[in-house]
Order: C-alpha cells, then sequence, then structure tokens
C-alpha cells in the first residue's frame, strides 16, 4: 500500500454527486436506498471512476494491494454503516474484485473513540501504520490500524507474498539496468524508469526508496546501494 493524492473531481461531478445523495436521503436514507440508487446512478458513477483512475498508479492498479488490476469502486465505509456517503467523492477508493469482495467486503473497524482502524491511503501515508519487510515479502504492523489494514485487505495472503518477493529480485536487477543506461545518457533508461512505475507491487520499489542508508546495503546487497540513491534522487514516489 501507497500514499495517493486524491484529485479534485469537476464542478459538474460534483453537482451529480450532490443530486444523487439528494435521491438517496428522498428515498429514506437507508442502506437499501444507497444501493438502490447507487446501482441505478450511471452517470455520476462515470465520472467517480474517471477520476479514481486518474489517482490509480500503474495500469490501474488496486489501491490497496497494488497488485491486480482495480475493477470495483469500493465505499471506504460501507453503505450498512454511511448510506448517505454513497455519493461522497472521498468515499470511493478503486480496488480489485479480490480486495473489495473477498477481503474488506462490508468491514469497518473502529476503535474505542469511533475512528477507522483501517488505512485510506489517500487521506494519508500507509507507512505511519504498517512496514513492508522486503526480504520477507510481508507487512507488518506499527499501530492498531496497521494490524487492522494487514488483517481486512489480506495484505499476507499467499500471493501477494510470493509476488512481493519476486517483484523485489526484479526491481533490484531493474534498478541497477536503469542506473547503467542513465550513466550512459541512453534514453532507454527512461523507458526502464517508467516500467518500473507502473509495474504491479510498486509498494516493494517504494519501500525500498524508504530504506535508512545503514539499512539499505543488508536488504538491497551492497551492488544495487549506488543505483537505489541514484533513483531516490530522481524517481522516488512522494510521501
Amino acid at each position: 500500500m501507497i500514499p495517493l493524492q486524491r484529485v479534485a473531481v469537476s464542478a459538474h461531478a460534483q453537482m451529480l454527486l450532490t443530486r444523487w445523495t439528494k435521491r438517496v436521503e428522498a428515498a429514506g436514507g437507508t442502506a437499501e436506498a444507497a444501493r438502490a440508487q447507487w446501482s441505478e446512478g450511471t452517470a455520476p458513477k462515470k465520472h467517480v471512476r474517471a477520476a479514481l483512475e486518474l489517482m490509480a498508479h500503474g495500469a490501474v492498479r488496486c489501491m490497496y494491494c497494488d497488485d491486480s488490476r482495480a475493477t470495483d469502486i469500493d465505499h471506504f465505509e460501507p453503505l450498512a454503516r454511511a448510506p448517505l456517503r454513497a455519493f461522497v467523492w472521498a468515499n470511493h477508493l478503486l480496488a480489485c474484485s479480490h480486495c473489495n469482495s473477498n477481503c474488506k467486503h462490508r468491514q469497518y473497524p473502529v476503535g474505542a473513540d469511533g475512528v477507522c482502524l483501517l488505512v485510506d491511503p489517500t487521506a494519508e501515508d500507509p507507512a505511519a501504520h504498517l512496514v513492508l519487510l522486503l526480504k520477507a515479502g510481508m507487512y507488518d504492523p506499527l499501530s492498531p490500524k496497521g494490524e487492522e489494514t494487514i488483517k481486512v485487505f489480506g495484505l499476507n495472503r499467499p500471493d501477494l507474498v510470493k509476488g512481493r518477493l519476486d517483484a523485489f529480485a526484479l526491481a533490484r536487477s531493474n534498478l541497477r539496468d536503469w542506473h547503467s543506461l542513465h550513466q550512459e545518457g541512453d534514453p532507454e533508461a527512461d523507458v526502464v524508469a517508467q516500467a518500473l512505475l507502473d509495474s504491479p507491487f510498486i509498494d516493494v520499489v517504494h519501500a525500498m526508496t524508504r530504506l535508512k542508508p545503514g539499512v539499505a546495503e543488508f536488504v538491497v546487497g551492497p551492488r544495487t546501494v549506488p543505483s537505489l540513491d541514484a533513483w531516490r534522487a530522481m524517481h522516488a514516489l512522494q510521501p
């Protein structure tokens, strides 16, 4: 999971979202009413999806697992809990069907203070709550919110762990190739860089850029450290 910048929707899109929120209210403001209106709301959903796809990284990857293509508009706070947020732009994220339907579904754990215990990558930096252990391919919690996020989204499910380990091996090699091409002034360096930024498991590359100097050599290996340092200066994702 990486931080994502939420974009502003157009005035027309916001007008549609407000109009459809009023339709939910007029229909009783219940979860059933919200689901029915959401099912019918083709026009506002079109705008929401377009804006979310602008925010997603690479080939429209899931905003939770960073692996699969994002196919579903997820209501971060579920309709069963907040029907009047069905058409609220800040409550929409883009997820793959597995993270949305198989993992999160209607889960929305909250703490004793009523604050949600799931990380919204468009509202906060996930690194404040969980850390990716690159050599294990697994996330480790740094807070109760991180612990719940890992559990609810299944971020340590075996296929993701294997994918991250493979991505880590490839990223180290690709970084060295990119650095060599960059030093030679070869324009192909930009192609390799963009491929890395667009790749699945971009959370692996993002975690690499956040390694402290004393730790980086142990994690990525001494051969990769100069390439990683050069990458940080030019292509590191912003927190």
